[in-house]
C-alpha cells in the first residue's frame, strides 16, 4: 500500500479585531427553526473534539486537534473558558467558546456551524449570542481573530457585528495529515470488551 503524501502546508493572513462596546441590538432567530444554545460544562473532550472537527475541518482548526488529552483538558475545563453548544432539531450544528483572557478582555476564541446548517440565518444570531454572553461578565473589550482559510464570511459577518481590526499577521498552517485522522477516529472509537 502507498503511503500518503504528507498535506502542504498553507499560508494565511490572520486578521485580529476587538470590540469596545456591547452591540445595541442582537439579531433575532430566525424564524421555523428548533434551536439551542446551552452552555456546556465540564465538556467530555472526545466532543469536544468532535464539534471542533465538524465545524472546523474545511478551514483547517487543526490545533486543539493535535494537543494532548491533559494539555486540551487545561484549556477546555479552565474556570476561564465557556463553551457554548447549538443544537438544531435536537443535533449538534455548532458551537462557540469564550475565554477571560483577563478581567478586562474576554476572547471569542472559536465561532462556527457545522456544514448542514450553514446559509439559514444562524450565524449572525449565534454570533449575536456570543457576543451578548462576552459583555456579560462586562468587560472592557472583546477580541476575536480569523484568517484567510476561514469561510469567506467570517471577516464580514464580525464586522458587521461591531468587531473592528487592529491588526495582522502572516501565519502557516499545517493541515492534518491522514495519518493523523486516523489517530484521531481510533481513539475517540469505543473499544469491545
Amino acid at each position: 500500500m502507498a503511503k500518503s503524501a504528507k498535506p502542504k502546508s498553507l499560508k494565511a493572513t490572520v486578521t485580529h479585531l476587538e470590540m469596545t462596546r456591547r452591540p445595541r441590538a442582537v439579531t433575532p432567530l430566525p424564524v421555523n427553526l428548533h434551536a439551542t444554545l446551552m452552555k456546556a460544562t465540564d465538556i467530555p473532550l472526545h466532543f469536544y473534539r468532535y464539534l471542533h472537527w465538524q465545524v472546523g475541518r474545511e478551514w483547517h482548526w487543526v490545533n486543539r486537534l493535535r494537543m494532548s488529552e491533559e494539555h486540551l483538558s487545561k484549556i477546555v475545563h479552565a474556570k476561564t473558558t465557556r463553551i457554548f453548544v447549538l443544537s438544531v432539531d435536537g443535533a449538534p450544528a455548532g458551537f462557540f467558546e469564550l475565554s477571560d483572557l483577563d478581567d478586562a478582555t474576554v476572547e471569542l476564541s472559536f465561532f462556527g456551524l457545522m456544514s448542514h446548517v450553514r446559509n439559514r440565518g444562524l450565524g449572525e444570531w449565534m454570533l449575536g449570542q456570543a457576543v451578548s454572553t462576552a459583555w456579560s461578565t462586562t468587560p472592557a473589550r472583546v477580541l476575536v481573530s480569523t484568517n484567510t482559510l476561514d469561510h469567506p464570511a467570517a471577516l464580514p459577518l464580525y464586522q458587521k457585528m461591531g468587531f473592528e481590526p487592529v491588526s495582522q499577521n502572516q501565519a502557516i498552517v499545517r493541515p492534518l495529515a491522514d495519518a493523523e485522522i486516523l489517530a484521531m477516529v481510533k481513539a475517540d472509537m469505543p473499544t469491545a470488551g
